[in-house]
């Protein structure tokens, strides 16, 4: 392990991090909201600590390996959750804990949403900017942008791409170099964020919620300058914009890529995983409108159509707007939607969950195991678009599942040992393993209510969804860190 490299690189991309405190300070000074500054302090002191951790190791120049990546990824989001709660204890106004600034910034971070704050329109423009930077930041992954940043300091990338990549698609490059490839995506996620400010500014909202309401839905974060979220505008062409940057943001980027290369959607028609990714959520809106119709008194088709469609792609992609209380729906929708958000978007995507590929490989999978019982001589591949998947991904997949589902039971089992209710706790679990946010019972709304140990396992819970299990548990394996 090399310590030096991994202690330079943490704070060369802590002093990076510490220049995101800025905007919102220039936010504050052109609103006059006299939040200044928590911002500026925080920049300093998170500037410090970066110089702190990269000046003695400054002259370190050797190429990272794959442990040590593994190792950078970790402890840089674990890092950045820390000091990016750092304006939110500071700001005199919100008076938070320092439980509830890291969880905020956490779930920031990774695109979660789930938030601990109420009145939010009251905030200073400062903090209501700060929260949708961090989500848009946290989108693509900042690790993302060192890959590009690195190699101009003599540090190569790759490692740090796959630690921060660890899904079915993780070695698929869209460019030779990994620096190119960094950069691609960087300019799709910019260019889909101007677009849909753009949008939403053309119909009908403030520069501020335009820009603001972007970064979120590009990030599939959720995170809104209103507690009502993006109901606060009573617009069904601001929720139809919101839909189709959800649905372009919760599908492989590099989809988009080739797409934009080829100036052709044939990518889009071609790839499995996307036409499964479009089928489940049109069957889960399809379902969502007839329960919104027949059991909870909506007796206009398109009005149910609306608040269906978009329900349904908010939650399925793991955004987590929202344009009313979903969770006091009655019947099946709002345990069907949060059920849809353990699917999520596409393997190399912005969304959460545990992604579509792996859906539909553990699918596959149990239909071959079916026919076997049948066939049990037969040599069966599982096959996607055509192509036999390799046994060794079968078990990656199956291996990342078994993780998941263990990871939940212990969490789940926790947080209801904390009295908290077992509808809440469920739900808790859920949306932060899953990087949704809201969920059902007490934290539809916010987790403010929640006790802090609470609060503390559902932040390991993001971090963990976020990194996709095996980047943060290959460190608490004895084989890492052996010779």
């Amino acid at each position: 392990m090399q310590f030096g490299v991994i202690q330079q690189i943490l704070g060369l991309l802590l002093m990076v991090s510490s220049f995101s405190f800025l905007p919102p300070a220039l936010v504050g000074l052109w609103y006059g909201d006299g939040a200044v500054a928590p911002f500026l302090d925080g920049f300093l002191i998170v500037l410090t600590i970066g110089l702190v951790f990269w000046f003695p190791a400054r002259k370190k120049q050797k190429e990272l390996r794959i442990r040590d990546g593994f190792v950078v990824v970790v402890m840089f989001w674990t890092v950045l959750g820390a000091s990016g709660a750092v304006p939110f204890v500071l700001a005199e106004g919100l008076n938070m804990s320092i439980t509830n600034a890291v969880f905020e910034s956490i779930s920031g971070l990774t695109t979660t949403g789930g938030t601990v704050m109420t009145e939010i329109e009251s905030l200073p423009h400062s903090i209501q900017f700060y929260r949708q930077l961090l989500q848009w930041f946290g989108g693509m992954g900042i690790i993302v942008l060192a890959v590009a940043v690195l190699p101009m300091l003599g540090i190569g990338g790759m490692q740090l791409y796959k630690a921060e990549t660890p899904g079915p698609m993780k070695d698929s490059k869209l460019t030779p170099r990994i620096t190119e490839t960094a950069k691609a995506l960087w300019y799709i996620y910019l260019g889909l964020t101007v677009l849909c400010a753009l949008a939403y500014w053309l119909a009908g909202m403030g520069g501020f919620d335009a820009i603001s309401h972007a970064f979120s839905t590009v990030a599939i974060g959720g995170f809104s300058t209103h507690d009502a979220s993006i109901g606060y505008f009573d617009s069904a062409l601001i929720e139809m914009i919101a839909v189709v940057f959800m649905l372009l943001s919760g599908v492989n980027f590099a989809l988009h890529f080739v797409a934009v290369r080829r100036l052709s959607v044939k990518p889009y028609l071609a790839d499995t995983e996307f036409k499964v990714y479009l089928g489940v959520l049109a069957f889960v809106a399809s379902l969502t409108t007839l329960g919104l119709y027949w059991g909870n008194n909506i007796t206009d088709w398109s009005e149910a159509f609306y608040k269906g469609l978009f329900q349904a792609v908010s939650i399925g992609t793991t955004t987590g707007f929202t344009t009313g209380e979903y969770y006091a729906w009655s019947g099946f929708i709002p345990i069907l939607l949060l059920l849809t958000s353990f699917i999520g978007g596409c393997a190399g995507s912005t969304g959460g969950g545990m992604k579509v590929i792996r859906f539909l490989l553990l699918f596959k999978q149990g239909v071959r195991e079916i026919t076997r019982l049948i066939h049990p001589n037969a040599q069966i591949p599982v096959r996607v678009g055509g192509k036999t998947i390799q046994p060794r991904v079968i078990d990656a997949v199956w291996g990342f599942f078994a993780l998941y589902v263990a990871c939940f039971t212990v969490m789940y089992l926790f947080i209801a040992s904390t009295n908290v209710d077992l509808v809440t706790a469920f739900s808790a679990v859920a949306a932060c393993i899953n990087n949704l946010g809201p969920g059902l019972g007490e934290v539809g709304a916010t987790y403010a209510n929640l006790n802090d140990p609470a609060k503390w396992v559902l932040c390991f819970a993001m971090l963990l969804g976020r990194l996709e299990i095996f980047t943060l548990f290959v460190l608490f394996t004895p084989t890492f860190w052996r010779r």
